[in-house]
């Protein structure tokens, strides 16, 4: 971004604005700004009914009862370009992204404006690199992708292992597992949503298909990747090597290891090109642990067959949470997750970042990790690694946005394993 580029930027009427506010996990993420966001922040709240954005704001504490309303539409271009052009930073909920997330994303690369979401949709985001990262790069905007609970636990995780392997001169990441040991929360309607988008361009487009099996789908270089097969994700149940408890597959590992390794490319494979990187779930030790992973393995795979399935669809639909609908506050506060990653370094030492948050990790937590980036892109310009294009959580904030999720109360900390 040129200089004049970037006093323009800094003259605009907003510093963020959040689009979706009035969605289920807009609220949340308004609730958590209007107590986050220093004093003097220009901060809006933007989306397609103003009824329903008043309702939003006139929950919210302080001065933010005060903060001014955008209308903008995803299907309204001219609204959308309005918006981006209006603030310095735009944070999003609104989704499925692969429906209605491309048109904001052009708008806010065009304007050079910041961008942040919660998409966990891998074609989505591969479709935004190819369309917007040139444009991006030019304007000097960040488009930053998965900033929620998928991916800034794996990304940022990562990234503290890497720092603290080089600080400590101990070579580059080699095998590096996630796993995650204690998890309570529900399952948001926006996240079904999602999935059903998913599956049913995965059962029309056979590019699709190919792109959800390529562990290095979101590279910027693919032809520099290695050819993937031994980084398929974990399809079956396992043993945890340090600790023999019962693995299953996350379900989220299809989205966050594909970031990781989109931040490790993007930094010229500054954790290794030996990095091999995989997501699992603790399931228990024993007996019950081994039936459990099982159940994971057998309830991940019914779901997914069940979303193509149309007469389970009907089914499912009057079970699952529908967009918009979400746990009770109760619920919600009573939320966690505890998350351990593990690397070992070409030296041969051996790692660990061990991360947590209190909340529900799809809402409460969710809502914390996406103010946060939007306040570290609104206001933390000076630390950042100061680059453009279509980024990660890792790529575009780093540890700065690490240090400001510890301050929220997240847990991030990385330590040596003694042999």
């Amino acid at each position: 971004m040129s200089e004049d580029e970037a006093v323009l930027k800094a003259e605009r009427e907003f510093d963020l604005v959040l689009f979706g506010a009035s969605s289920f996990v807009g609220e949340l993420t308004a609730a958590h700004l209007a107590e986050s966001a220093p004093p003097g922040l220009r901060v809006a709240l933007a989306g397609r009914s103003r009824k329903k954005l008043e309702r939003t704001r006139s929950g919210l504490a302080g001065t933010a009862r005060e903060w001014p309303i955008v209308l903008a539409d995803s299907n309204d271009d001219e609204s959308l370009a309005a918006m981006a052009g209006s603030t310095r930073v735009v944070v999003t909920t609104v989704g499925p992204y692969v429906k209605y997330g491309l048109p904001l994303v052009l708008a806010c690369a065009g304007a050079g404006t910041d961008y942040a979401d919660l998409t966990g949709e891998p074609p989505f985001m591969r479709r935004s690199i190819d369309a917007a990262d040139a444009i991006a790069k030019d304007s000097g905007a960040r488009i930053v992708h998965t900033c929620g609970f998928d991916s800034i636990p794996s990304d940022l995780g990562v990234l503290a292992l890497y720092e603290a392997a080089r600080e400590a001169g101990a070579g580059s990441l080699g095998e590096t597992t996630l796993v995650v040991t204690a998890l309570k929360g529900g399952v948001s309607g926006g996240t079904i949503d999602s999935m059903k988008v998913q599956v049913d361009r995965s059962k029309s487009d056979p590019a699709v298909r190919r792109l959800a099996a390529d562990p290095y789908a979101l590279s910027p270089n693919r032809e520099a990747e290695p050819d993937g097969e031994s980084e398929r994700d974990s399809t079956w149940v396992g043993q945890d090597p340090d600790t023999g408890d019962f693995v299953a597959p996350f379900v989220m590992a299809g989205v966050n290891t594909r970031v990781v390794r989109r931040s490790n490319a993007l930094m010229d494979w500054a954790y290794g090109k030996n990095l091999r990187y995989r997501e699992l779930m603790k399931t228990g030790s024993g007996p019950v642990g081994a039936v459990k992973a099982g159940l994971v393995v057998g309830g991940l795979g019914g779901l997914v067959g069940g979303l193509a399935f149309p007469p389970t669809r009907m089914l499912l639909d009057r079970v699952l949470p529908a967009p918009g609908e979400g746990p009770s506050e109760e619920s919600r506060n009573k939320g966690y997750f505890r998350i351990r990653i593990t690397t070992t370094t070409s030296s041969g030492r051996r790692f660990r970042c061990h991360i947590e948050a209190k909340g529900d990790p799809g809402y409460n937590a969710t809502a914390v990790m996406l103010g946060q980036a939007g306040l570290c892109l609104a206001l933390d310009n000076q630390e950042t690694p100061g680059v453009a294009g279509v980024l990660t959580p890792a790529t575009a904030m780093g540890g700065v946005l690490t240090d400001r999720l510890r301050a929220a109360g997240q847990v991030y900390e990385v330590s040596e394993i003694e042999r």
